[in-house]
């Protein structure tokens, strides 16, 4: 039996990236997929690609940022597929900046796409996990919300949701629904925000790998196989964590210590 063979999983902004990554492997673990995306075109794509592997799979658009849409996509999917057992939260949205310049639209955008946009998701769902006994929610964070790498709004909405999981694992844990965060560091993608660093520096992705201490920016799909865990039984007694797929990034500055730390002392 394969590993998600139970398994009706929600993807938010699994139109491309690595919520399609998450989609892609999941659905090829045997899971039916409902999948949420502000882009129509985008997430119709990926359900069509599901659907011809196939995978059993329906697309809602929606705005997680308008409760109203998030409760109705929510119901059309479960009529389409049935209850739901798995949640991630992926869906995300960033613009580079500084406080000095960072605008308030672009503020509070961030906050409600990357914070408020994953309560109204849980906000949601959560009742139909109680309903059937439990489930597990998976909420993509990053490890801005760990140390500041830059853009502060988005960094900051990333650390409100590492403590929003741990709220949802504390209060929810009685009804057996699971709630975890996945932390990535830089991954390859074609979201806008690489898609215009990799416009002014080809090189952007090989300049970023020295920072890891495993040599190289993450896939998609590394992160996927980090969903995949969270979500299964093989994960039935973890709740409230953080798990870095990071390659090293947190653990330490790898390019300080070689630099500084373990220069050999002159005799």
């Amino acid at each position: 039996m394969m590993k998600h063979s139970a398994t009706i999983a929600l993807v938010t902004g699994a139109g491309h990236g690595i919520g399609r990554a998450i989609a892609e492997r999941l659905g090829r673990e045997g899971a039916a997929l409902g999948i949420i995306d502000l882009d129509a075109a985008a997430g119709a794509r990926t359900v069509a690609d599901l659907q011809a592997e196939g995978i059993r799979a329906h697309f809602v658009a929606a705005d997680i940022t308008q409760y109203d849409q998030v409760d109705a996509a929510v119901a059309e999917i479960v009529r389409a597929l049935g209850p739901i057992t798995l949640l991630v939260n992926n869906a995300a949205f960033t613009e580079a900046g500084n406080l000095a310049t960072i605008t308030l639209a672009q503020w509070d955008k961030e906050i409600e796409v990357n914070l408020s946009g994953t309560y109204h998701m849980i906000r949601a769902v959560v009742p139909i996990l109680q309903a059937r006994g439990g489930g597990a929610i998976v909420n993509i964070s990053s490890v801005n919300g760990m140390r500041y790498f830059g853009n502060p709004s988005y960094s900051a909405a990333k650390a409100g949701l590492l403590n929003l999981t741990q709220s949802v694992a504390s209060e929810y844990g009685k009804f057996n629904i699971r709630c975890n965060a996945i932390s990535p560091g830089s991954v390859k993608t074609d979201n806008i925000t690489w898609t215009i660093r990799q416009q002014k520096d080809p090189d952007i992705f090989k300049k970023l790998s020295k920072w890891y201490p495993l040599g190289r920016v993450a896939e998609p799909d590394d992160i996927a196989k980090a969903v995949s865990f969270l979500g299964s039984d093989d994960a039935a007694y973890i709740t409230g964590a953080n798990l870095p797929v990071d390659g090293g990034l947190t653990a330490g500055m790898s390019v300080m210590i070689d630099e500084f730390v373990l220069e050999s002392p002159k005799e």
